[in-house]
């Protein structure tokens, strides 16, 4: 059969309006595509990883083997990649034998570090529908610009070790005002999000900044807990814009040297520059 992951573009165009001090202008660029992969052993899905749409069945075969689900290829009877309108199964068939130490290691499993949806178990999850947003507050352009060089202040494990994602949290008029580390993106976001409930401190007041790609599981994660505004010092993924969008989440990359893309949500920003065409 034919393989249903060659028909999915690792990359598609987009069309965003970069804001600069110059003025707003249109831009031509394409983003990565990101699909969920339901890894799956004779029916059960031990993990569903965000993955780009090519080259599955080497994704599959290392996941297995670096996750310690399988021990050697040998064990593997049969492979195939089935493709959903939500994504990709990675459908391995194992002998009995090998089958029992999987549910034994599933039973026991933890997701890799810095994975966004490990221990998710099927497709509808790990596209899950989210809540409704706030109008949440209407951010200044320039002060969007500066975020990204103020969550740096922020950043004493990247100092030491330049290996450290960070995210933090905007408020209108008072800028970053607090922020949370850790070597995994996921894992940094997580701690921002418990760190505002647990303060007392509404969501929808701010605006998450990243220092890393806006992968779907990041616009997720933000808008569960009712923040409407993301921003991120690089690019997003497609199904990231397409799900923010969706959620009526401002979603903006991109954002350094002055300058960033508005991908979704423009109404969240006081946008009085002319806007030019180039």
């Amino acid at each position: 059969m034919a393989d249903p992951t060659l028909s999915r573009m690792a990359t598609r165009p987009i069309a965003p309006r970069r804001w600069s001090a110059e003025g707003l202008r249109e831009q031509s660029r394409s983003l990565m595509v990101e699909t969920p992969v339901a890894i799956v052993f004779n029916g059960t899905t031990v993990a569903v990883m965000m993955a780009s749409p090519q080259g599955i069945e080497d994704f599959a075969y290392g996941f297995a083997l670096t996750e310690g689900y399988l021990r050697d290829l040998a064990e593997i009877e049969r492979f195939e990649v089935i493709a959903h309108d939500k994504g990709l199964e990675a459908r391995f068939w194992v002998a009995e034998q090998a089958a029992e130490a999987l549910l034994s290691r599933r039973r026991a499993a933890l997701g890799p570090m810095g994975c966004g949806l490990c221990g998710i178990d099927s497709l509808d999850q790990a596209l899950r529908t989210l809540p409704p947003l706030g109008k949440g507050v209407t951010l200044d352009p320039q002060e969007v610009a500066e975020a990204p060089d103020q969550l740096r202040a922020f950043q004493p494990l990247h100092d030491q070790t330049r290996s450290a994602h960070a995210a933090g949290f905007l408020i209108p008029g008072l800028g970053i005002t607090f922020a949370r580390e850790d070597v995994g993106r996921h894992n940094a976001l997580d701690k921002l999000c418990g760190a505002l409930l647990r303060e007392g401190i509404a969501p929808e007041s701010g605006a998450i900044v990243m220092t890393s790609r806006l992968s779907v599981d990041l616009v997720q994660k933000s808008a569960m807990i009712g923040c409407p505004t993301v921003i991120g010092v690089s690019a997003p993924s497609l199904l990231a814009v397409e799900t923010a969008e969706a959620a009526g989440m401002t979603l903006i990359a991109n954002c350094k040297a002055g300058r960033f893309d508005i991908l979704t949500g423009a109404d969240r920003l006081k946008l009085s520059l002319p806007e030019t065409k180039t």
